[in-house]
């Protein structure tokens, strides 16, 4: 099987804001993540967030921004909420979809290395993620991200995302029900660990990691 040929997030444009496609078909995560499922996942759950945004930054200059900016910018604003929770999770599922794979990637040496150095073995990351992910109380996601140097697992709750407190996502491994209940109901770990063993784009994971040292 080829690899995607969409490895990186693209620009998001300013408002009004547009559903981006799959970076594959809809079949080509199965039988990890049915078709049934991310059809329902991206054709209606990701477009919501999409048109409930685009209808809050109507009129206002959020609706001329780019959409991490509107993240970013919307933060912690209580007066702001409704605009972050749909630019958020606007973001974190287009930058989801990136993260998963059909094709068998690996990550590069940089990456790789770095991997070895702050968690002692893929396998080691492997655990630690799928036990975020599984463990996260309620509904949320589980990230690799790069923050002051130096890799780490965490996880933020509803929309929240590390992107908006100054962390480089490199992957992100979602844990709303809607993500998994139609293929695996209440089974979360059975989920996290198939995505986690068998989906992750490292290749995207390697491209973010190499900006993130470029910004630096």
């Amino acid at each position: 099987m080829t690899k995607p040929a969409l490895r990186a997030v693209p620009s998001a444009p300013s408002g009004p804001f547009t559903l981006p496609p799959l970076p594959y078909p809809e079949s080509a995560l199965e039988p990890v993540i049915s078709a049934r499922t991310l059809s329902f996942h991206q054709g209606k759950h990701h477009k919501a967030y999409i048109d409930k945004l685009n209808a809050a930054v109507a009129g206002t200059p959020y609706a001329e921004m780019d959409l991490l900016a509107v993240v970013k910018k919307t933060c912690g604003r209580e007066a702001k909420k409704s605009i972050f929770n749909n630019a958020a999770q606007t973001w974190n599922h287009t930058f989801y979809w990136h993260s998963l794979s059909p094709a068998k990637t690996e990550m590069d040496k940089k990456l790789s290395a770095a991997v070895t150095g702050d968690f002692g073995s893929l396998e080691a990351l492997q655990q630690l993620l799928t036990k975020v992910a599984t463990e996260h109380f309620g509904s949320g996601w589980a990230w690799l991200v790069v923050k002051d140097g130096k890799l780490q697992v965490v996880d933020t709750h509803d929309a929240d995302t590390p992107a908006a407190h100054g962390a480089t996502c490199l992957l992100t491994v979602d844990v709303w029900e809607h993500a998994y209940y139609l293929d695996r109901q209440n089974d979360r770990n059975a989920y996290a660990e198939a995505v986690v063993k068998k989906l992750l784009n490292w290749s995207f994971a390697s491209d973010n990691f190499a900006r993130a040292q470029a910004s630096a």
